[in-house]
């Protein structure tokens, strides 16, 4: 974690957390420190006199070792506890009542009530006490009744009472925290499996749909086959039912797919894909925008071409429609456009000109759209070729030649999705229209 993404005191609590040694250190010199001090103030008729009583050597040795212990003391609670003890009996015992080792029992007797279950806290708790009380009482230069050793009850009590305290607030939060990670792990595998349930049961509604309706298109079609010259009228009857098993079938599977639909998609496109026999359409949208189109297509009737691939009359409108969306947006106004759709043997070349803006103006190509490119994409992928280029003396030139193999077309046109709006303008005629930067 960055220094910068949390405060001083955060930093300090993880440094803790990784170096459990460093505080424990600091811990024990500060119980020294403090025993130190307490060892030199004596109780008088008026109140503590410092310097009265100053410790002995063998106090300070005892001191200095319950400190020493206090480092281990998260490493090894239960034989810490047991060193603070026996050196706070020892101390207890010598005769001296000044000196209080019996402060290093306290805290290690704290750490093991927070890191052990409350049982073993409660006993180890209540021999400690019991028995550092037992030592002063008993071979203490005091009475028994002394207040001293009864202090040595309740501080050793109030310990223990502490770190149980500590060791119950760790384990709730640490309860609280497992329970949150486990509702979130319960809750995206009970998604996963709504997910699963969910698309075994539109499959399984797939499979249905599919399976009663083209096997029932498979026998009236077979049976309008057998009947079709002998029996007309059975044949009618036969492709009638064969109609209403594909309507049937179509609505289903538009019902079931549109379960997957968000609440924000669009109408999915019921028209066919558009091509050369809606052309005059195309062209008329240009030419009520104020563009004049004039349209040469020598050899090619109007209207629909069966001659033609579904892929390359897709491609060769596309094309133009691009074109003359360039020609709309960039060449400037007083422009002319002129269309040429010319099937020479086995190709298809398709020619938009326009006489707008010289070659010093910049085209289309190098205002960084990326409309000449799908254009070159889509012709590519029929194996024709795409060219665009400003003209020699003005206006700007889109040629383009596709092949009309029938199966490589109709096979891209299988895999090539069509979703542009059935009535293109010169404004956003169609998707590939929007990412052009023209």
């Amino acid at each position: 974690m960055p220094a910068r993404a949390v405060g001083p005191a955060k930093q300090v609590l993880c440094w803790a957390r990784a170096h459990p040694l460093g505080p424990d250190s600091i811990l024990a010199a500060t119980v020294l420190a403090g025993m130190v001090l307490g060892s030199f103030a004596s109780h008088g008729p008026e109140g503590p006199d410092w310097g009265a009583r100053p410790p002995g050597t063998l106090s300070l040795m005892l001191m200095a070792l319950g400190a020493l212990v206090l480092v281990l003391r998260r490493r090894a609670p239960i034989p810490v506890l047991c060193a603070t003890v026996a050196l706070s009996a020892c101390e207890l015992s010598t005769g001296d009542p000044h000196t209080p080792v019996v402060m290093s029992a306290v805290i290690a007797l704290y750490t093991v009530a927070a890191h052990t279950d409350r049982p073993t806290t409660w006993r180890v708790g209540a021999a400690t006490a019991v028995g550092l009380a037992a030592v002063a009482m008993l071979l203490g230069p005091m009475p028994w009744y002394a207040q001293e050793n009864l202090g040595i009850f309740a501080w050793t009590g109030m310990a223990a009472a502490a770190g149980d305290a500590v060791r119950s607030r760790r384990a709730f939060i640490s309860a609280i925290r497992e329970r949150a990670e486990r509702a979130e792990r319960t809750r995206e595998e009970e998604a996963g499996r709504r997910v699963a349930e969910e698309r075994l049961r539109i499959a399984r509604d797939l499979h249905d749909v599919v399976a009663h309706h083209i096997a029932l298109v498979n026998v009236q079609a077979g049976v309008a086959a057998h009947v079709m010259d002998r029996r007309p009228d059975q044949a009618k009857e036969a492709l009638a039912h064969v109609r209403e098993a594909s309507r049937s079938a179509l609505n289903e599977l538009r019902a079931t797919v549109g379960l997957l639909r968000q609440s924000g998609d669009p109408a999915a496109p019921t028209e066919p894909a558009p091509g050369l026999d809606r052309l005059d359409e195309l062209v008329g949208t240009f030419r009520s925008a104020g563009l004049p189109v004039e349209v040469a297509r020598p050899g090619l009737r109007e209207g629909d071409d069966p001659r033609l691939p579904a892929a390359v009359g897709l491609a060769a409108y596309r094309v133009i429609q691009e074109a003359l969306t360039n020609v709309q947006k960039h060449a400037g106004p007083g422009v002319k456009a002129e269309v040429s759709v010319v099937q020479v043997g086995r190709r298809l070349e398709v020619t938009v000109l326009d006489d707008g803006r010289g070659t010093d103006a910049a085209g289309p190509e190098e205002d960084g759209g990326h409309g000449l490119l799908g254009m070159r994409e889509r012709v590519a992928a029929l194996g024709g070729r795409c060219a665009a280029a400003p003209r020699y003396g003005g206006g700007f030139r889109v040629h383009a030649i596709l092949p009309l193999d029938p199966a490589a077309a109709d096979t891209a046109a299988r895999t090539e999705p069509d979703t542009a709006p059935a009535r293109p303008g010169p404004a956003a005629p169609h998707p590939e229209a929007d990412r052009a930067a023209h």
